[in-house]
């Protein structure tokens, strides 16, 4: 059996970080690795949804990672993901990831084009053989990309001894149960969906990776606490709040993420600019939505840490 500890636990998945014309900026990339590494979380995922991925260059997710990793220093579980649409650049990045020193990759299958099972594991097999010494992680998320993982798709993928597990966001938590069912103790399976972490939990999945994570992780840091002790009415509550801040976050005009980068502004110090067109920025009117999550996650942090 593997050893997939440095797996197990909470994983936010890493923001883009913008300078004030729009550019990545390395600062920010770098302070927002030091504020994860701060808050004592297993690791991070870096450019994935929650990183604006189809809306940044090949250079700029290269330019992301170095500065994570730069940043890190061996002190946080880094996964990387590389896919684009198209295998040439996903192989490059998937490269570039591993020259890097990163614990694992992982993609999303290609998106627009409905590819044959088989065209899709050839896909995923490009990348990871691109990079042969490190671990490889399938991003299933089909009410976004439009393909969703079946059972024997990833019985194929399970063929590449590379391949430890998947990062499940599809919306049903039985999924996460047949993943687990069907690969066992040697796989691991990620919790997507971040309102269902405790649920994802408690029917198998070992860890979690989202994207609202990164504005309250010490929330799903107890969260985890109490699952692993048992402690479930506990648990609960805490998951409840964190809904209630991911309810009123998705209530702006602007993007989620564009929410959640000025929360951080205000509860943390971090200036990590605001969201890639065509992504909507945020509004004057969302800023009463900011200053109320904003509160609301200060409040729960009282209330349950």
């Amino acid at each position: 059996m593997r050893n997939l500890d440095k797996y197990k636990g909470v994983i936010p998945a890493f923001y883009a970080c913008y300078d004030s014309e729009g550019n990545i900026s390395p600062e920010g990339v770098q302070a927002l690795t030091r504020y994860f590494v701060e808050k004592g979380v297993k690791g991070v995922y870096v450019n994935g949804s929650s990183g604006e991925c189809i809306y940044q260059s090949v250079e700029d997710r290269k330019i992301v990672l170095e500065n994570v990793m730069k940043a890190a220093e061996g002190r946080l579980t880094v996964i990387a993901h590389v896919a684009c649409n198209n295998t040439k650049d996903s192989v490059e990045l998937a490269k570039h990831a591993e020259s890097l020193g990163v614990d694992a990759i992982a993609a999303i299958p290609p998106i627009y084009f409905r590819l044959p099972e088989y065209a899709i594991a050839e896909y995923w097999n490009d990348m990871s053989a691109a990079a042969p010494n490190t671990d490889f992680v399938i991003y299933n998320i089909p009410q976004l990309a439009g393909v969703a993982l079946t059972m024997n798709l990833f019985a194929e993928m399970r063929k590449n001894p590379r391949v430890i597990g998947v990062k499940n966001s599809s919306m049903p938590v039985q999924d996460i149960q047949m993943f687990k069912a069907a690969a066992g103790d040697d796989y691991i399976i990620f919790n997507g969906p971040d309102e269902q972490f405790m649920s994802g939990r408690v029917i198998g999945a070992e860890g979690g990776i989202g994207g609202t994570y990164g504005v309250m992780p010490e929330l799903y840091l107890k969260i985890d606490e109490y699952v692993k002790a048992g402690e479930m009415e506990k648990a609960r509550e805490i998951q409840y709040a964190a809904n209630e801040v991911i309810y009123k976050m998705c209530s702006a005009h602007g993007n989620m993420y564009g929410v959640i980068k000025a929360i951080l502004k205000i509860n943390e110090g971090l200036e990590l600019g605001g969201v890639r067109k065509p992504l909507a920025a945020l509004i004057d009117s969302d800023m009463a939505i900011v200053e109320e999550a904003a509160a609301m996650i200060r409040e729960a942090r009282a209330k349950y840490l």
